[in-house]
């Protein structure tokens, strides 16, 4: 392990998963194979929602953007997971690792401000359903997802800087796949204690408020549904926001397992789990989620093969 002076580090060591040799085969090939769908799946979502005009409306226009973020997110970890898995060079230069962190921070709460942002179209759609097309318009949506990117890039940004501070004199040895910004406070011989209020304030900012959002969102709808007379109406509502509410339960699940347990039971392997859960799993998952339980996808993805199936003949 190079250094370059006593305060300062050339590169980090990732250890990664915890794997027997006789596993590192078998799990290669499955990882990457996720990641693949996950790449693929995604891509699908962003290309049937540009290509049909049924699904220019607000909710695709969300689920498009949230379609490229989930795909960049596991393209922040999972490539580097599967070098370091496949070659055994699990180091790091200290840029990369510092970019690893930035952009980890940035597409994860970017997805978190998106999902909030669904869960509010959701809200509009089903409690004020006369007014939708005026308080959701065009210029509306923009807004909404260019200040979750903003919001998003500042935040990761705050975190990055304050973490370029830092000098790490001793370890250099990271117990993860990618670079933690948990972890790698872990290693640091300096004061962490403003990096520490910057991880609670910035995390009530991304993740806790855009939660109870999303809580109070379902609350509302909650309430229109009990109101419904009729069965079709309930299951005409639960059917709208059956999909989004499976992608908030994958999402705050794993960040409430890894980030809100007690301590006691948060150990490094959970930890790797839990950040697999939502780096990896979670990603590949979103698409099947929105295309089984969605008949505007299917239909569309149904158009784009008939188009190729008359094409091809």
């Amino acid at each position: 392990m190079r250094r370059e002076n006593q305060s300062g580090v050339s590169e980090f060591l990732l250890l990664g998963l915890s794997i027997r040799p006789e596993q590192q085969g078998a799990l290669f090939t499955l990882f990457l194979g996720m990641y693949l769908i996950t790449a693929l799946g995604n891509l699908l979502i962003i290309l049937l929602i540009r290509l049909d005009s049924h699904l220019h409306t607000p909710m695709y226009f969300f689920l498009s953007h949230l379609a490229f973020t989930d795909v960049s997110f596991s393209s922040v970890t999972v490539p580097k997971m599967l070098m370091n898995m496949h070659t055994k060079y699990k180091s790091i230069p200290y840029a990369g690792c510092l970019s690893q962190t930035y952009f980890f921070i940035f597409f994860a709460a970017v997805d978190s401000f998106l999902i909030t942002s669904m869960a509010y179209d959701r809200y509009v759609a089903i409690c004020h359903p006369m007014h939708y097309t005026v308080i959701m318009s065009q210029s509306v949506c923009v807004m909404l997802v260019a200040g979750s990117w903003l919001i998003s890039c500042a935040c990761a940004l705050l975190h990055t800087l304050l973490l370029a501070q830092l000098s790490f004199c001793a370890d250099y040895t990271v117990p993860h796949f990618f670079c933690d910004l948990a972890a790698l406070l872990k290693l640091s011989c300096s004061d962490t204690s403003l990096n520490q209020l910057v991880i609670f304030t910035v995390g009530l900012t991304t993740i806790m408020l855009p939660f109870l959002g999303i809580l109070v969102s379902y609350g509302h709808i909650g309430a229109t549904i009990l109101q419904v007379p009729s069965t079709q109406g309930i299951c005409k509502a639960l059917s709208t926001c059956g999909s989004h509410l499976s992608v908030v339960t994958l999402y705050y699940g794993a960040i409430i397992g890894l980030y809100f347990l007690p301590s006691s039971n948060n150990t490094n392997g959970n930890n790797i789990i839990a950040s697999l859960m939502y780096t990896v799993v979670t990603p590949m998952l979103n698409p099947f989620i929105y295309s089984l339980r969605n008949k505007d996808v299917k239909g569309a993805l149904r158009k784009l093969l008939s188009k190729k199936t008359y094409f091809s003949i």
